[in-house]
């Protein structure tokens, strides 16, 4: 069994998605990041960074923070969605990597400044939001060329990336000028695995699907 430490944030969701995508049984602990509650010691002993997601997998007694390290962590104890072949299973932890240093602190500084707190820094809502479409260039041009992020299957990275994607709402991002990462996007988001797994815990952010 495993406890999952989580919360209704993109990183949050990666772990939610993934858990569903395996079929693995879990028990969803809500770390409530509005009211702080990821400061609390108990919390501390998993997540030393106060950041959700955390796991703790009561079979191996491995316990996790990280959700890059997290997917990672489930893929290969499962042996699925992470390739076995050398070539492309390092393709998929590139593009992982990619995602939890470009997307995934880059979009997150865009939804500081440009949607929770615009208006107060000008300079700030320009740099971010011009990164977060340099990033989503950098992913269309890729996608471009392949079915999803990694190449031709689909794997941890196109987890990592889906709920920051899902948050283009947030961003001022316009799917229409990233025709391929809005077909990727649909073709990942229309996964029964998926639309569970977004709204694990449940709230009132619906997973956006553009026309």
């Amino acid at each position: 069994m495993i406890d999952l430490y989580t919360w209704t944030t993109p990183n949050g969701r990666k772990i939610t998605i993934m858990l569903e995508e395996l079929g693995i049984p879990y028990t969803v602990h809500t770390i409530d990041i509005g009211k702080d509650e990821q400061f609390a010691p108990s919390f501390l002993k998993f997540a030393p960074n106060n950041r959700i997601p955390a796991i703790v997998d009561h079979e191996t007694g491995v316990q996790m923070m990280e959700s890059g390290a997290i997917l990672q962590y489930f893929a290969e104890k499962t042996g699925k969605l992470l390739p076995t072949d050398t070539k492309k299973r390092w393709a998929a932890i590139e593009w992982l990597n990619w995602q939890m240093g470009g997307p995934g602190p880059m979009l997150g500084q865009v939804h500081h400044f440009s949607f929770y707190n615009k208006g107060k820094s000008a300079y700030s809502e320009e740099r971010y939001e011009n990164e977060a479409k340099r990033l989503y260039g950098v992913a269309d041009r890729r996608l471009a060329e392949n079915e999803f992020i990694a190449g031709d299957e689909y794997t941890i990275a196109d987890i990592a990336l889906f709920p920051w994607f899902a948050r283009h709402d947030r961003q001022n991002v316009d799917f229409k000028n990233f025709p391929n990462v809005k077909r990727w996007y649909l073709t990942v988001a229309d996964r029964p695995a998926v639309q569970k797994g977004y709204n694990i815990p449940e709230s009132d952010q619906k997973m956006p699907i553009p026309e």
